[in-house]
């Protein structure tokens, strides 16, 4: 089944967006979440019934649902019951969205995400591509849809892509007089008492440079539409920025309406629990008097609104660039003779990219010396308009760490601004004297504390919680930083149980690991070769424990150099943003989320992002595990990470990696939840060759994969107790159509030479020989199939159900694996001999005719 909603309190853009979808998915149901605006209550009372059927939630089952459409919305608190299947296995989730980025804010499958006035424009553009008709009812709602949320194409929202939507509803027959009946609505006396009251309480304020007005008002009931009584208000002021507060029953209303780039209305009620646009945005607040609201308003504008300051005040000219095709070494010798750190990389022009010389040096350092600057630079950037608000650079600068900026005049590059340019600007308007700024400032002057120690306290075993307690009161003792890291944290914040804790000590590990242990009387293994120690605790978990330590790499593929540094240093060697999260255990600030480099918005976005654009060259094998992570957690690999995997395999650097840490990372992936699916990403990167050239992901490695996965998956279901390597199988049918020399070739690039693997492969030789001794067999019986099966592992019995297209031999396996197996003699050696019997081959000889006679039953 399939669904298409909104948001709660759903307006005219709603509705027109979901009429839209509607032409998309033909099949879908339209269905509101919940209540709506009043206007559009009254509209579907005596205008639309006729052509937008919509559903009542009450006769939608929810868990039926296998694919949700939301539009003008992806923010979970904001479609009522529908956030209950959020999540749900199997669903499908396709979203059209243009408000602000939140921290609630759904991902799905599909996301389609523009700035424009109205998500209506985004559905006019894609049914004009798509050559959808249209009816001239359809296009005057979808017109509404547009005038309501661009404020008849007055908010600084509005974009040339909303007009140009408009246009082609006009071409399709929309009504004017209709939108305009609509948008323009007569006030009831209660309105205007209102309005008036809004007009009296009108105060303005000087924030910084800006001025605002906030107006209040206060209603026993309910009174609709107090957005265009705030509209009005705005108009008959003159106003740029209005802020207006009505409590109404139990509730205070927030209207927001702003045509100054400097105050965002969307970020402003985001605050508030609210959402919107630049332009225009609300917020229902509960639990608050209008006085509160007020107040903590006032704050929150003190703490958003910077001066009217644009890009084209502080822009850095000339801009000092390199362009696309000259090698590393020049674009060093620029960054070196100019002493600067990011530079633009051109091409006719116009910035395609941007280069660090971090990434230049570690590039030369590699080899790559006399590489074009493209092969590296980082092409995933922003650029902004000399006209940008300081909003918009600073999102960029400071939110997104982008620490060179691009500034655009009629689509040439103007000037840059650095993070240094920004940071100055701030502390000189926010200071009476300027001062320097250390590295954490610079990077994060706006990182607000993030406390999950009650997430802690949830997910955690409480003999492992006292225990990282405990730590932190010793570190504190001992003069040392103590931090949990890595995995373990990501997976606490996505709430996976990950009892494998890793800890990071500023300072002596092993010391404070041996310290620790006899303190809390727990045993320890040390291993001074890695500088690390491992901690059991009573649970019988353990925590690793290491010193904070940098890694270098003295060429492509090799195994890293380790030395002593800092937490910081220590998370920047880690392979993606999301392994780089912190959690500080001290006792002041147990529960302290650090993060860096992003690690915690690229969970929410759920992206797999590498942290510089050298760290595939440093440690290829990192993109299988890019891979196998973005398909593990059902996260997408960020366009430059996969920009970099495909750079990696044109400099063909994974040929340098040895065959044992390529067979470990195979390894991993054949025991991931979903091989399968990882295999076949493997191969559209052109990944596999380097396990061996003749290994291909064609439809019939596909089947055989498959097979293997269901075999595997009812063993373990029926047969739990016994031990099978799920690897192991999946590597027998990766490898299925590779000769007898190609098999062995395999093993020997990998350096496979445990006796174990390397058996369960010369009897995956013999399977044709198997199933043949069992098709050729008249009257089988129990005992010749044991016979026959016996001296094979289990793994390559499932092998064998999985390439069998023989039933009666697929039954036979399944009957030895699941009982012939386990059917023993009950007579040993010592009975034989009580019975008169000399030892010697007889009894093998007994025991092999007694077995033969129980399995067949006699």
């Amino acid at each position: 089944m399939e669904v298409i909603t909104t948001h709660l309190n759903a307006d005219f853009d709603s509705l027109s967006s979901m009429l839209a979808a509607k032409k998309l998915y033909p099949e879908a149901v339209p269905v509101f979440p919940g209540s709506k605006e009043k206007g559009l209550r009254e509209f579907f009372l005596h205008s639309a019934t006729y052509i937008f059927n919509v559903e009542q939630i009450k006769h939608i089952d929810i868990e039926k649902i296998t694919r949700l459409i939301l539009v003008d919305t992806r923010q979970s608190s904001r479609i009522g019951v529908f956030k209950e299947i959020i999540g749900k296995k199997g669903l499908d989730i396709h979203i059209y969205d243009h408000h602000l980025q939140n921290s609630d804010d759904i991902r799905g499958s599909f996301n389609l995400i523009e700035k424009v006035g109205a998500t209506t424009t985004i559905f006019c553009e894609l049914l004009k591509e798509k050559g959808f008709d249209i009816t001239p009812d359809e296009a005057t709602i979808m017109m509404v849809g547009i005038y309501e949320d661009t404020g008849n194409f007055t908010y600084i929202s509005t974009t040339t892509r909303d007009f140009l939507a408009a246009a082609y509803l006009r071409e399709k027959g929309a009504n004017l007089n209709i939108v305009s009946d609509l948008i323009t609505k007569e006030l009831t006396s209660e309105q205007v008492y209102l309005l008036n009251e809004l007009k009296n309480s009108a105060t303005k304020y000087n924030i910084k440079g800006v001025e605002v007005l906030i107006a209040t008002a206060k209603s026993e009931k309910y009174i609709g539409y107090f957005a265009v009584l705030v509209h009005k208000l705005m108009d008959m002021k003159n106003l740029n920025v209005i802020f207006a507060l009505c409590e109404m029953e139990d509730k205070v209303y927030l209207v927001v309406r702003s045509r100054q780039g400097e105050v965002n209305a969307g970020e402003i009620a985001l605050e508030f629990g609210g959402g919107g646009h630049p332009s225009a945005a609300s917020a229902t607040i509960k639990d608050l008097t209008i006085i509160q609201v007020k107040e903590k308003l006032l704050e929150i504008l003190n703490a958003k609104i910077l001066a009217t300051i644009k890009a084209k005040d502080i822009i850095s000219t000339p801009v000092i660039s390199v362009s696309r095709n000259k090698p590393i070494c020049t674009a060093g010798d620029i960054l070196t003779r100019y002493n600067i750190n990011v530079l633009p990389v051109i091409d006719k022009d116009k910035p395609i990219g941007l280069i660090s010389r971090q990434v230049v040096e570690k590039a030369i350092f590699h080899g790559f010396k006399n590489m074009p600057v493209s092969q590296f630079m980082t092409t995933e950037f922003s650029v902004v308009d000399t006209n940008a608000g300081w909003n918009e650079i600073t999102n960029i600068v400071i939110e997104d760490n982008q620490r060179l900026l691009p500034v655009m005049e009629n689509e040439k590059l103007k000037g840059v601004l650095t993070r240094t340019d920004v940071m100055k600007t701030v502390h000189s308007y926010l200071t009476k004297e300027p001062r320097y700024l250390s590295d954490a400032e610079y990077e994060y002057p706006h990182r607000k504390r993030k406390i999950i120690k009650s997430l802690i306290k949830e997910m955690l075993p409480k003999d492992t919680l006292e225990i990282l307690m405990g730590m932190g009161e010793l570190a504190r003792e001992m003069d040392m930083g103590c931090h949990a890291v890595g995995g373990f944290v990501r997976d606490l914040l996505l709430r996976i149980k990950n009892l494998d804790v890793d800890v990071v000590i500023e300072g002596d590990g092993i010391l404070f690991a041996r310290t620790m242990a006899k303190k809390l009387n727990l045993s320890i293994k040390v291993h001074k070769n890695f500088g690390t120690s491992r901690v059991y605790t009573s649970s019988k978990n353990y925590i690793d424990i290491a010193s904070a330590r940098l890694e270098y790499y003295k060429h492509p593929g090799a195994l890293p150099t380790v030395e002593s540094s800092s937490l910081k240093l220590d998370l920047y060697r880690r392979d993606f943003t999301i392994n780089t999260l912190a959690i500080n255990l001290s006792p002041e600030h147990f529960g302290e989320l650090l993060d860096y480099f992003g690690g915690r918005q690229d969970l929410k976005e759920k992206s797999i992002r590498v942290i510089h654009n050298l760290s595939f060259i440093e440690d290829p094998t990192r993109i299988f595990r890019a891979i196998r992570f973005s398909h593990r957690f059902s996260f997408s690999l960020s366009k430059q990470t996969s920009n970099m995997i495909k750079n990696a395999v044109k400099l063909n650097i994974l040929e340098k990696v040895s065959g044992q840490r390529l067979f470990y990372e195979l390894k991993q992936i054949l025991d991931e939840k979903e091989p399968v699916a990882i295999i076949e990403t493997l191969d559209q990167y052109d990944l596999l060759k380097y396990f061996h050239p003749g290994i291909k992901f064609n439809k019939e490695t596909e089947n055989i994969l498959k097979k293997l996965m269901e075999v595997y998956n009812w063993f373990q279901l029926s047969y739990f107790e016994e031990n099978v390597e799920k690897w192991m199988i999946l590597l027998l049918g990766l490898t299925d159509l590779l000769d007898k020399f190609n098999k062995l070739k395999f093993l020997a690039k990998l350096g496979i030479t445990k006796k174990a693997i390397t058996k369960k492969f010369e009897e995956g030789f013999q399977i044709a020989d198997i199933q043949r001794n069992i098709f050729l067999q008249k009257d089988l019986q129990p005992g010749d199939i044991y016979r026959f099966l016996y001296p094979y592992s289990n793994e390559t019995l499932l092998y064998l159900m999985a390439k069998s297209e023989n039933e009666s031999i697929r039954k036979a396996v399944s009957l030895y694996l699941t009982k012939l197996q386990y059917i023993k003699p009950q007579i040993g050696g010592n009975e034989l001999v009580k019975m008169g019997i000399a030892p010697g081959k007889i009894f093998k000889e007994i025991n092999e005719r007694l077995r033969d006679e129980m399995l067949n039953g006699r």
